[in-house]
């Protein structure tokens, strides 16, 4: 073994998001390091016994050994193993800090996958219809999970992504004619209606802020596991209007530094927002606007 105190599972849970990251499936793996698929399987649940097999994995997936083994910032491409690499920590969090425009995924209603779905095929990105299709399966299957779990969850909104979104509408392009740009704005009152829904349930988990400050344009997510920080991770992907799950570089570091800095932004802006029914009153009144 390598060392006894490596977190063999955790390694394998990167292998598979950078795998899904470049396009492969395990048979492909697999005939690469001239194994079997089953072994590439048994890799993907921490079972490595040889750190020649991570130097080779690396090299095939175009990352580092020690972005594998958590002690370097990862780094992805394209929304799919980024977003499977969310899945995978979002599962194993008990509190977790969002900041996502205009609000997170994991809070749509059941509905938004399909209305993501038409908005990237909009975007007319046809050679990326194969990196699409994998994300919104691992989207689905992301939100699955934490409705299942439903961790503490907080929320950090920008005034200004809520009505850009309700200006635009649930549109993958501009070029789209005025009945069908009414009616994807009318699509986007309905989630923010929804979130409202979610907020006056009075689920003790979920909490949201509004704040009507400069918020950052880059989207980043904070995980914790009962008080110890897990990771942060940072994201130029964009599931609301205008989507993009196919260009960028987003990234995940469990550097403390990192996750402190984030941290502190994310308590300073929240500090200064709308919360509970003073947010909820804020939302309804942008819905009136619109």
């Amino acid at each position: 073994m390598i060392n006894s105190t490596i977190d063999y599972f955790s390694i394998g849970l990167r292998l598979k998001a950078y795998r899904i990251a470049a396009s492969l499936k395990a048979e492909d793996v697999a005939k690469n390091l001239k194994i079997s698929r089953a072994a590439v399987y048994r890799l993907e649940k921490g079972e490595i016994v040889k750190i020649e097999t991570l130097d080779r994995l690396a090299s095939l997936l175009n990352t580092s050994v020690s972005s594998l083994l958590g002690v370097d910032t990862e780094y992805y491409s394209s929304g799919d193993g980024f977003f499977e690499r969310m899945r995978q920590l979002e599962e194993k969090s008990t509190k977790i800090y969002s900041h996502f425009d205009p609000f997170s995924f994991l809070l749509t209603s059941d509905d938004y996958l399909h209305h993501l779905s038409t908005m990237l095929a909009e975007a007319n990105m046809p050679q990326d219809v194969k990196k699409i299709n994998s994300t919104l399966a691992i989207l689905k299957e992301r939100k699955g999970n934490f409705c299942t779990s439903y961790p503490q969850f907080m929320n950090l909104i920008g005034l200004q992504n809520i009505e850009r979104f309700l200006h635009l509408g649930l549109v993958g392009n501009l070029n789209i004619s005025p009945s069908k740009k009414m009616e994807r704005c009318l699509l986007a009152r309905k989630e923010v209606a929804h979130l409202i829904e979610l907020l006056e349930t009075q689920n003790h988990n979920l909490e949201i802020a509004i704040t009507e400050e400069s918020i950052p344009s880059l989207t980043f997510q904070l995980f914790y596991q009962k008080q110890e920080p897990l990771a942060l991770a940072m994201s130029p992907f964009r599931l609301g209007e205008l989507p993009n799950v196919c260009t960028g570089i987003a990234s995940i570091t469990a550097s403390s530094e990192a996750i402190k800095q984030y941290q502190n932004l994310f308590d300073n802006l929240w500090k200064n927002s709308a919360k509970n029914k003073q947010a909820i009153d804020l939302l309804k009144k942008t819905l009136e606007r619109y």
